[in-house]
């Protein structure tokens, strides 16, 4: 019954899909031409006419603050991950950046959808594989330093509800390693978009972009503190709306 009532999203998705194929080819032509600016230009329109669609199609209300917050330039988006919602949530309302995920590598794997995550820059992770997972972050720096953005969610899995999970000390590394400035976001209600039934459905979603926090010059013990510093933060915003 579950499977069935997932058929609207399923065929959305493919349609929805196939429909932005106009945006690919831009996209591939400033990837080797090396263009990074027209690079993130294209990336960034597609994020925007997708997005937005998703969410409206789906009944999904996101209450959201603190846009105003997102600095120019390079950043890495840090969040709590409670459901696959939380993807088609920052895809919906963070509409005027590009950005790409770090996400699990199972990701990659589902039809068309994982090779349109791949085309807007983003990098795929296998939990099992250190030696990979090393050459992942390192290409992320690589981005990070070219101008690119990336979102990551350090608890490393969906927590599937409302409690919120400890994040990887290694995740933030990222940002120590290129000094690109940390935007923490917390979201809340993704969860109830899946996961509590088993099918997509509608749902209402809160948001919040916390102010940036900046990493270059930070001291060894700073930098070491840096993904509990970044936890506190976010966390508090959720027990605050739990409360």
């Amino acid at each position: 019954m579950r499977i069935l009532k997932n058929i609207p999203f399923i065929l959305w998705m493919i349609g929805s899909l196939v429909s932005i194929r106009k945006f690919r080819k831009p996209i591939e032509v400033y990837r080797e031409q090396g263009n990074h600016e027209k690079e993130r230009e294209a990336i960034q329109k597609v994020i925007a006419y997708w997005g937005p669609k998703a969410l409206k199609r789906f009944g999904v209300t996101v209450r959201a603050e603190g846009l105003a917050r997102i600095p120019d330039g390079s950043v890495l988006f840090v969040s709590n991950h409670q459901g696959y919602g939380d993807i088609f949530v920052i895809l919906g309302i963070i509409t005027n950046k590009q950005f790409g995920f770090i996400a699990k590598e199972s990701l990659r794997r589902v039809p068309i959808f994982g090779k349109w995550v791949g085309r807007i820059k983003s990098l795929f992770l296998s939990r099992n594989d250190a030696r990979a997972a090393l050459t992942v972050f390192r290409q992320g720096e690589e981005w990070l330093k070219d101008g690119f953005s990336l979102v990551i969610f350090p608890e490393g899995t969906r927590s599937r509800g409302e409690e919120m999970g400890h994040f990887k000390r290694g995740s933030l590394r990222l940002a120590v390693k290129t000094g690109v400035p940390v935007v923490p976001v917390s979201i809340s209600g993704t969860w109830r978009l899946f996961e509590e039934k088993g099918y997509v459905r509608s749902g209402d979603v809160r948001f919040y972009i916390h102010p940036v926090i900046e990493t270059k010059g930070l001291s060894k013990a700073e930098a070491a503190d840096l993904a509990d510093r970044i936890e506190g933060v976010i966390r508090g915003k959720l027990d605050e709306w739990n409360a």
